[in-house]
């Protein structure tokens, strides 16, 4: 078989995703653990440790989008920056998703990496999640449910003479200031400066190897992803797509996430003679599973989990279904929004995070509630 740009393209995504696995689960990279230690214990290390995630991929974004190294625009997948601010979508979905991960024990991406790792529970996240996923993208389920209510309250920004929801663009214009991708990219930079700052003004942070690690390496394999599709690479692979006799799925500007991939896995598994359908978020979501595998079984990590009662396999499989509908609904998870999403600077993305934290930090403290009073 002939390696073309597409088989280039990824490949390198699985390598990237795969070396990700292995770090996340050495670190234990967790953005429901975040909330959780923020909630339950005032501690701030991971939470610190996902905000690095969005610093670093934000100002690497800002910087390749400033010397025009890479162009990502409105026409991504997810549409980050699309001048269709679903306002309530974002704030719906991501709550549900914050429940869901809640639930579920992790996000989708811990969800993948725990897989890997042995863990048959998260096995039962990923199914479920996979299914609802592929229901709210490629059936009339979302149609019927979500559609009538998301076309209602969605705002159309270029009605208001606004090109898109970058927040640079918001501001430009609601203040009547020229928009420039100068002007953007610096919104951008100043955001991750921010961020940067604040998290490592922490001496117990700037003191944990593996939170440093593990915020640099997923800001940076969000920043690939980009640079791979956004830049000279991803040119290529768009005009190879253009004249293929097949063309595969989803050839557009994008980086990591993880729920819209096992929507899409499952579409591939329901039609594994059609190669076409094996896309960037396939690959990605088995890349990161065969890094944390490898890793787990080089450490000796590797153990078989499963549900202690069925009101555990029931939490996990409610869960499950949120994240897949939440992540669907919102474009995005705590990976996909909230610093692939973040990275572009994008309104609803904004909005999206912290609607996940509010979620997720809501059902902790109920939960907490709840043990209260069966003591």
């Amino acid at each position: 078989m002939e390696i073309n740009v597409h088989h280039q393209v990824l490949a390198a995504i699985f390598v990237i995703a795969a070396v990700l696995g292995a770090i996340v689960n050495k670190t234990n990279f967790c953005t429901m653990g975040a909330v959780s230690d923020w909630v339950n214990m005032g501690d701030h290390g991971r939470m610190r440790a996902w905000l690095l995630a969005m610093a670093v991929a934000m100002g690497g974004v800002a910087l390749l989008e400033i010397t025009g190294v890479i162009s990502i625009g409105g026409e991504t997948f997810p549409p980050y920056r699309t001048a269709s601010f679903g306002w309530l979508r974002y704030l719906v979905g991501g709550a549900f998703f914050g429940i869901g991960m809640t639930l579920a024990s992790g996000c989708g991406n811990k969800t993948l990496v725990r897989v890997g790792a042995g863990n048959l529970k998260s096995l039962v996240v990923l199914a479920v999640a996979g299914v609802m996923a592929y229901l709210m993208l490629w059936t009339s389920f979302y149609e019927q449910l979500f559609h009538p209510w998301v076309s209602a309250t969605t705002i159309d920004l270029a009605k208001h003479g606004i090109a898109s929801q970058e927040l640079g663009e918001v501001i430009a214009g609601v203040s009547g200031l020229p928009s420039s991708r100068v002007f953007n990219s610096a919104i951008g930079a100043a955001i991750a400066l921010g961020f940067l700052v604040f998290v490592l003004c922490s001496a117990d942070f700037r003191s944990s190897f593996d939170n440093l690690l593990s915020g640099m390496a997923v800001g940076l394999a969000v920043l690939a992803g980009w640079y791979i599709t956004g830049g000279p690479l991803g040119q290529a692979w768009k005009e190879y797509a253009e004249f293929a006799t097949v063309v595969p799925s989803r050839v557009q500007v994008q980086s990591y996430t993880f729920v819209s991939p096992m929507g899409d896995s499952v579409r591939y598994l329901l039609n594994p003679g059609d190669l076409s359908l094996i896309n960037f978020g396939v690959v990605a979501l088995c890349g990161l599973i065969a890094g944390s595998f490898v890793y787990a079984l080089a450490v000796r990590s590797f153990r078989i989990e499963w549900f202690v009662s069925w009101q555990d396999f029931a939490n996990h499989a409610i869960g499950g279904a949120l994240m897949g509908v939440g992540g669907v609904l919102s474009m995005g998870c705590t990976v996909g929004q909230a610093i692939t999403g973040m990275s572009t600077v994008a309104v609803g993305s904004m909005f999206t995070f912290v609607a996940i934290v509010a979620g997720a930090a809501a059902t902790m403290k109920y939960q907490y509630w709840r043990m209260l009073q069966e003591d």
